[in-house]
């Protein structure tokens, strides 16, 4: 992959160094955009109709009618993938409001900006390395966890800042920022889903609650039952966590990451965060490379 490697913008494929989007795109004025962060492995996007379910709920969620269809998306995120001689990626797809007169209120007319960004990653699944170079370092914060009634968890938008503050608050002091509700309960990383092991069972904070109802999380559960681990989606309080026997931070990118230390606390990975990544690993392998 070359230095100016190629992006995917409005239907064309063009050079890093030539992709640019109107400084009067919604997007860039107001975050008034969806996106979805995604994995190639071999070639095959990971979780691929799952992504397309979670990117039309965040759109119906803004009421941005783009009016594409997954194929086409796919279609574009293939293109992309091949210009860049990339099987095993890093994926981000956005969709913008596009350009429009500069009020805050959106018009029903769209014409949308399509941004197809991808790198490389490692080879996953049993073959495959980590992401990242160690377990996480996490603090958690002051800043709070936007509560759903002012603007829903499950709406992957471009207004990012709510995580931006909680990273700018622990500086370059911990990987993540862990974040609690107005009420102090534990919601979810900055950009990660969170779980914790005690007594044998696995727990995570439920997405009643402003929690991104992650996919990476989603399947993380499902292996757990599978693998006939005890599950548990409840509130928590962070001295749930700090007691915790193993933790492990889960998102598209990182896929499962055990926690080094909460609050300068030792806390660790264990048996399940290691048999649940075995078993995502096993999931990956079985569904992409064979």
């Amino acid at each position: 992959m070359t230095d100016d490697h190629i992006y995917h913008v409005d239907g064309e494929l063009v050079p890093a160094s030539e992709a640019t989007v109107s400084v009067d795109d919604r997007g860039f004025r107001y975050g008034d955009a969806a996106f979805e962060t995604m994995r190639a492995y071999g070639g095959t996007i990971f979780a691929w109709d799952e992504h397309v379910e979670r990117l039309e709920r965040t759109c119906e969620t803004l009421s941005l009618e783009h009016g594409l269809d997954a194929s086409d998306l796919r279609e574009r995120i293939d293109e992309t993938l091949a210009a860049n001689d990339l099987a095993d990626a890093y994926v981000r797809l956005s969709i913008t409001r596009g350009v429009q007169p500069g009020k805050l209120t959106p018009q029903p007319e769209v014409d949308p900006t399509v941004v197809i960004y991808v790198k490389p990653l490692p080879r996953g699944g049993l073959k495959g390395d980590p992401v990242w170079d160690g377990p996480a370092t996490v603090g958690t914060v002051e800043t709070r966890r936007i509560p759903n009634e002012s603007l829903p968890a499950a709406a992957k938008t471009h207004n990012y800042l709510n995580g931006i503050l909680a990273r700018a608050e622990l500086g370059d002091e911990a990987d993540e920022a862990l974040m609690c509700d107005l009420e102090g309960e534990i919601t979810e990383g900055a950009t990660s889903n969170l779980f914790f092991v005690r007594d044998g069972t696995l727990h995570t904070p439920t997405t009643d609650g402003p929690v991104l109802p992650g996919i990476t999380r989603e399947i993380v559960l499902e292996l757990a039952r599978e693998d006939g681990v005890s599950v548990r989606e409840g509130r928590y309080e962070p001295a749930d966590v700090l007691g915790a026997d193993e933790a492990f931070l889960t998102n598209r990118t990182w896929e499962l990451r055990p926690i080094a230390t909460l609050d300068g606390r030792d806390i660790g990975g264990g048996l399940i965060t290691e048999q649940l990544s075995r078993s995502y690993d096993e999931h990956v392998e079985d569904t992409c490379y064979r």
